[in-house]
């Protein structure tokens, strides 16, 4: 096929039946981008002989040096399937996981996917990680099995051992995908089941009892999976070859093979991948290959034939049998490819005629894939639904857009909705109006004419201007010299300019050129924004403000063409299109509409967390200002990255990984800030947590009681260190009391260590957490806040699961007395009301059913003045903790006294006036004996409702913050103390000759292997294990190193783990002191880890600069 001209693709635009969105999805190195070349070179955008060779779509020059996909980049490609034209928008995706947030994007803009497997390697980390993101955004898959020669020139496999090994791969596949509509269905019959027994519970009043039997599978017997699994007899899986050119499906040969057999092509098609032979006698297809030892159809009429053709071509290189072939499939082959030194020129020119790989692929994309038209009615409801509020309960306005989605429709009154995944970077020159377009004949003779004329006026200007200046002896030309070269650097930083073009598909009616549109932001509300608009108010009239709404213009829309763009005056629905003009309204995803009513699409997920932190500052601080302008634009850039100025004032990148820090950091210097900046060390994250205290010492003897005595002492002389010790009392069980410094109130608290899977159900449940936190808000204010059945049945299981997890008796009722979650309100630490005859409103009132709204503001009466002090005050202990100022995790700290001078409820006047009264007062009374001191809420009826709006931000309630957190650190220091290091989960494979070598690596950076397997029909190693990420840099290069090439890891942020040795540990026992003697020096790892934090924070470290010192002899002293 030629190349496509523009005016044919904007054609074919308009008729959404016919255009496909897909993207190519796999692990790192399985052949994507090799295959997005032979699809692109199809349409005749690049040579087919440079297909796999160019790497097209890789655009960056970093791409191309080290060999990976980066950013997702578009292309569109016209394909004619039959006696029907398919417009194709193509999208390649990276495959390395520190890019796994492009692969987000991409996935959010498709309807359909290829993914890529590698015939050798296998199902990856990687693969499984797409199938899910393919899964959770609703779009149909289709597969590819690539790099087939493999299994011929490297691994030697025989035709039938091949054939063994790619039904295995299928099933890898396949197992993957089941496990995700499994879980699925599960759910929805979960769901199901549930509003069917509320329903029976409404209508019967005695509940039934006795044991019922739970049959999981009667919701997967009725599901239809027909159209889930990939099976070459439905069409949606090719076998491949990129780097050579080939690939096919098995309609082809059923069709090659019906005409020359005389069978039935449909009969082929059912029996040409599975269990079938042919009866060369009978002249019949029948079952039962394995069983009676034939050889399978696929691997007679298929696989041998590809393995003679390869054994002919490259291993044996018979030339009589090459042309025999040639002959026999009817391909012609030029001489210079048949002459060619390289065996796999020849075979690539036969094969990509034989099987052309994207004729097999296109038309299974085609066949297979659905168009916008087809969108599915749960897919809209699913992007529209912007948790917790449930799709029904959007306004009708909002419902009604359903439709449009549905009709997809580029009408006049049709709404225009378009998603933008995110935005990225291109060079002004490179913009389409920028570029220099190919001249006309006439246009060369023009310029030619003109270009005489005005060297005519030079040389006749330079000769006067030589006559007039001979005199003073000044050289001719030399004023306008100076004048091109001062339009010359006046017009250069116009071309160092970056320009924003938007990544964006249209859902729903036209975009077009110039068009302005509502900027929906992620928190936008569009029941709160009609309200608040006038009726039929669009986007060209002067709106008044409305949160997370702003208005803006589509200067430019552009066909996205891989490395370049096209301009276009409007694009119609279901096509992908790049948008500028937004940089101002858009940072990194946004919905645009012409309707208010429209409401934000839910947020990308999101497969890998940003974790890697580094400090950049310029190394001229007269440069700073373009370091923040250049860090703005990057983290406008990178979907994933994210810019942070710290308390301290370093500005922060947080990135996914090593190698998606160092495209960061390339791109910060080249085109964001274009300056010289120096990079800090990682910055390596923990968190800090408590345990129970341990049974045996460091030589692992039993403990006696002196190891208890010993810190609690250390805990008291420390404190006494600090301030007076009458404020603070430490008890034996580790319970501390503190009192403010105006001797007001006191708190006493204690901190206990949460159970491991308690911490890892918050730690997953942090939306959950922060809704639940929204809604009790909205519920105090006295709002009514609508949230949808699945939220509300997501708290209720929530709550479940923590009483469930949190049991014993000292965790009795303790779901019901949880007063807040910290730190930022929604992290893994737990605050517990065990305040005596202190009853505050429940943190799960929304679960309560009847008038929510006022049963809270009911109890909002009967809540403590000072309350939000208590909790700001843990907020504020678990956001830095006394280790090394960093976050704490998986510890709960209860309440068990609060007391509060009466005194301190002053009257709603000038309270600071108040407050020095009320101190000499208190004084008065403490000398007299005659304070009253209230414990719980008996005294909350003489207290005026106003009174609480006065003393909020007074004095009493600012102390009563400190002492709170002063009181959360020290019952933390009571407690056993220990650092927790996040891990890496690492998936490393590797052959046999090198698994000593991986494993010497692993074990020098503090890794643990988990398990290892070796993977069947291959000589590789399959190898999981566990990684501090302190310990990471440099841990891929080094692998790398030490195994020749030959291993390769990939690294994803895997969970927190507690770090077993004590920072803080001295030894107290007799056996401790003769093991480790009085000094205990040697090697901490945690106690490194705490160091190497403070130092950086800037915090007192305790060390010794210098030991053992001696006066230094010269030698003169020697002799």
């Amino acid at each position: 096929m030629g190349h496509t001209s523009l005016e044919k693709i904007i054609a074919l635009q308009r008729n959404p039946a016919n255009i496909r969105n897909l993207c190519i999805l796999a692990h790192v190195d399985h052949g994507k981008t090799t295959l997005a070349d032979c699809l692109v070179a199809s349409n005749g955008i690049i040579s087919s002989r440079l297909a796999g060779k160019l790497r097209y779509l890789d655009s960056r020059e970093d791409e191309q040096i080290r060999g990976i996909t980066m950013k997702s980049s578009a292309i569109s490609l016209h394909y004619r399937n039959g006696d029907q034209d398919y417009l194709l928008n193509l999208i390649d995706s990276p495959g390395h996981v520190d890019f796994s947030s492009e692969v987000s994007t991409a996935v959010r803009l498709c309807d359909g996917a290829i993914i890529v497997v590698d015939a050798v390697e296998g199902v990856c980390p990687q693969t499984q990680a797409v199938l899910r993101q393919a899964w959770l955004e609703n779009i149909r898959p289709v597969l590819v099995i690539n790099k087939i020669d493999r299994l011929i020139l490297e691994l030697k496999l025989t035709s039938q051992e091949a054939y063994s090994h790619l039904q295995k791969i299928l099933e890898q596949v396949n197992a993957v995908t089941g496990a995700l509509f499994t879980s699925k269905v599960m759910e929805e019959r979960a769901e199901k089941e549930k509003k069917e027994e509320e329903a029976e519970e409404e209508k019967e009043s005695e509940l039934l009892t006795g044991d019922q039997v739970y049959d999981w599978s009667a919701g997967l017997e009725e599901a239809d999976d027909s159209q889930l699994y990939f099976s070459p007899d439905q069409g949606n899986v090719v076998f491949a070859s990129a780097v050579d050119g080939w690939g096919f499906s098995i309609q082809q040969f059923a069709h090659i093979y019906s005409q020359k057999m005389g069978i039935k092509a449909e009969v082929l098609l059912k029996t040409l991948w599975g269990d079938f032979y042919l009866n060369a006698k009978a002249k019949k297809i029948m079952k039962g290959a394995q069983a009676k030892g034939k050889k399978q159809l696929f691997v007679q009429l298929v696989l041998d034939n590809i393995w003679s053709l390869y054994d002919a071509v490259v291993t044996r290189r018979d030339k009589e049998k090459v042309e025999k072939v040639v002959a026999s499939l009817g391909v012609k082959v030029m001489a210079r490819d048949s002459r060619h030194s390289d065996p796999k020129v020849l075979l690539s020119a036969i094969c990509s005629q034989w099987l052309p790989l994207a004729q097999a692929v296109l038309s299974m994309v085609c066949e297979k894939l659905p168009s916008p038209i087809d969108m599915t009615a749960e897919r809209v409801e699913k992007l529209m639904s912007v948790w917790p509020l449930r799709f029904d309960s959007l306004p009708e306005q909002t419902q009604e857009l359903k439709r449009a989605f549905l009709q997809c429709s580029s009408g006049e009154n049709q709404p225009l909705i378009i998603f933008v995944s995110k935005m990225f970077v291109v060079d002004t020159k490179a913009l389409p109006q920028n570029r220099q377009r190919t001249l006309t004949q006439e246009e060369i003779a023009q310029r030619r004419e003109l270009a005489r004329q005005r060297h005519a006026d030079r040389m006749a200007a330079d000769q006067t201007a030589a006559e007039s200046h001979s005199q003073e002896g000044q050289p001719a030309g030399c004023d306008s010299a100076k004048m091109e070269g001062l339009t010359l650097k006046d017009s250069q930083p116009e071309e160092d300019q970056q320009t924003f073009v938007a990544f964006a598909r249209v859902y729903s009616g036209v975009a077009k050129k110039g068009r302005r549109v509502f900027v929906l932001g992620p928190k936008y509300d569009p029941a709160r924004g009609l309200s608040m608009l006038p009726e039929g108010s669009s986007a060209w009239d002067h709106v008044p403000a409305v949160p997370h709404l702003s208005v803006c213009s589509m200067d430019s829309l552009y066909l996205l063409m891989g490395r370049e763009l096209e301009e276009l005056d409007e694009v119609p629905v279901g096509n992908v299109l790049g948008i500028r003009g937004l940089e101002e309204c858009v940072l990194k995803s946004a919905t645009l509409s012409t309707t208010p009513a429209c409401p934000p699409f839910i947020p990308l997920n999101f497969e890998a967390t940003p974790i890697l932190r580094v400090a950049i500052e310029p190394k001229h601080p007269s440069e700073m200002p373009k370091l923040v302008r250049g860090m703005r634009l990057l983290n406008q850039a990178d979907p994933c990255a994210e810019v942070l100025i710290q308390e301290t004032g370093e500005h922060v990148l947080v990135t996914a990984g090593e190698v998606h820090l160092q495209r960061c950091l390339d791109d910060l210097r080249k085109r964001f800030a274009k300056i010289e900046i120096s990079v800090s060390k990682p910055i390596i994250p923990f968190r800090e947590t408590v345990v129970r205290p341990p049974k045996v010492d460091m030589v692992n003897e039993d403990l006696g009681k002196q190891h208890k005595v010993a810190i609690i002492h250390q805990v008291k002389e420390e404190a006494s260190h600090g301030r007076p010790s009458d404020t603070l009392h430490v008890d034996h069980i580790g319970l501390v009391t503190l009192t403010t410094p105006n001797r007001l109130a006191t708190v006493s608290v204690r901190a206990i260590p949460l159970p491991q899977e308690v911490t890892s159900l918050l730690e997953s449940s942090t939306e959950l957490i922060r809704t639940l936190e929204q809604v009790n808000m909205s519920l105090r204010e006295g709002k009514s806040l609508d949230i949808s059945p699945k939220t509300l049945e997501a708290i209720a299981g929530f709550k479940a699961q923590l009483e469930s997890l949190l049991q014993g008796r000292k965790w009795r009722n303790a779901v019901e007395h949880i007063w807040a979650f910290g730190p930022r309100r929604y992290g893994p630490n737990i605050l517990l009301n065990l305040v005596e005859g202190y009853q505050r409103p429940s943190l799960w009132q929304c679960l309560g059913r009847g008038d929510q709204a006022g049963e809270a503001r009911a109890q909002a009466s009967g809540m403590r003045d000072l309350d939000n002090s208590i909790v700001s005050g843990f907020q504020l202990a678990t956001l830095s903790g006394p280790m090394c100022e960093e976050p704490l995790m998986g510890v709960c700290f209860s309440v068990e006294r609060w007391d509060i001078q009466s005194a301190v409820l002053p009257q709603p006047q000038d309270f600071l006036e108040e407050d020095s009264k009320l101190h000499r007062a208190m004084t008065d009374n403490r000398v007299e004996g005659s304070g009253e001191t209230w414990t719980g809420g008996s005294c909350q009826a003489r207290r005026r409702p106003q009174a609480a709006s006065a003393d909020c931000y007074g004095p009493v309630s600012g102390q009563l913050i400190a002492a709170m957190k002063e009181a959360c650190r020290h019952a933390f220091q009571a407690q056993p103390q220990r650092l927790m290091a996040a891990m890496y989960t690492c998936e490393i494979m590797a052959t046999a000759e090198v698994l000593g070598r991986v494993y010497g690596v692993l074990g020098k950076r503090e890794g643990r292997v988990l398990h290892e397997e070796m993977k069947e029909g291959t000589d590789m190693f399959i190898i999981k294990a566990v990684l501090p990420v302190a310990e990471s840099f440099g841990f891929a290069d080094e692998i790398r190193k030490r195994t020749s090439g030959l291993a390769s890891p990939q690294l994803v942020f895997s969970h927190w783990e507690v770090i077993s040795s004590d920072p803080c540990w001295v030894p107290t026992t007799e056996e401790e002191y003769l093991h480790f003697g009085e000094k205990a020096d040697s090697a901490n790892q945690a106690l490194k880890y705490m160091n190497a934090v403070r130092r950086r924070k800037g915090l007192y470290v305790e060390e010794k600069i210098v030991e053992h010192a001696e006066k230094q002899r010269t030698l003169g002293k020697n002799k």
